[in-house]
């Protein structure tokens, strides 16, 4: 049986104002999983970046602010970051280490910076990660579309390679048997 622990990373207002790709289905799958993981006394983390003074995600302004749909309860915690890794210098890896955590059910914002940087950091480390499918998302670049990259990254870099992406139903279903 394994130490599982549900992970929320960047899902915040100025990024949601933005309409990332698949938006509504992105935040009502992660409210269903948030929803399961307290259901079955399975603890959900969040974290949140402040991209520093003068930015949209700047600490304290509305943007910085945790989406009010997957919005914690007050006693769950809240990881801050500065980096697109949840786990670069932060207390994220002592806290899981303490929790004798070993596999992670990561989703949030955006797809190819920080859930891909976390996804990967969390791998080194030495992770189960399991991404659940349409719960992370980002926005179109002048490269590719936000529904490509979210492919791209979930199907072609992270699928049994650094993460299992599997069906929000079977994610569930891990939740309640774990």
């Amino acid at each position: 049986m394994s130490n599982i622990i549900l992970m929320v990373v960047d899902v915040q207002n100025a990024l949601i104002e933005k309409h990332p790709y698949n938006e509504k289905g992105v935040i009502e799958n992660i409210k269903k999983l948030v929803s399961t993981a307290r259901d079955n006394k399975k603890e959900v983390i969040y974290v949140r970046h402040d991209d520093g003074k003068g930015t949209e995600l700047e600490k304290g302004t509305d943007g910085w602010q945790i989406y009010d749909e997957i919005a914690p309860n007050s006693d769950e915690l809240i990881f801050e970051k500065q980096y697109n890794s949840a786990f670069h210098k932060t207390e994220l890896k002592k806290y899981l280490e303490s929790k004798k955590i070993d596999t992670i059910i990561l989703m949030g914002l955006q797809t190819e910076y920080c859930i891909d940087a976390t996804c990967k950091s969390a791998f080194d480390c030495g992770y189960k990660i399991i991404i659940p499918e349409e719960t992370n998302s980002t926005l179109d670049n002048e490269y590719l579309s936000g529904e490509k990259l979210y492919e791209f990254y979930n199907y072609k870099i992270w699928n049994n390679r650094f993460a299992n992406v599997i069906p929000v139903d079977e994610v569930m279903k891990v939740l309640i048997n774990k």
